[in-house]
């Protein structure tokens, strides 16, 4: 497997793992209203958004290395 697909196998993993935290949190969030939890407790909505924001950081930095490495095979 070459490094792009596997970097890009990569990028879509996260990608999807950060959405599947904000669901988890918003899931959270809404049935801690009215006293229960989803997570024992072991980690808060806001905890896991950061998650999934740290998640996406590093999307966003594979899919900027992607676009400088096709920038520079262009030639431009």
């Amino acid at each position: 497997m070459g490094s792009d697909k596997m970097l890009s196998t990569l990028s879509r993993v996260l990608f999807f793992a950060s959405f599947a935290l904000l669901a988890i949190a918003i899931l959270e969030r809404f049935v801690n209203y009215f006293g229960y939890t989803v997570l024992g407790g072991s980690y808060t909505p806001g905890r896991m958004l950061e998650f999934a924001a740290i998640m996406l950081l590093f999307v966003i930095t594979i899919l900027l290395r992607q676009s400088r490495e096709e920038l520079r095979r262009r030639g431009t």
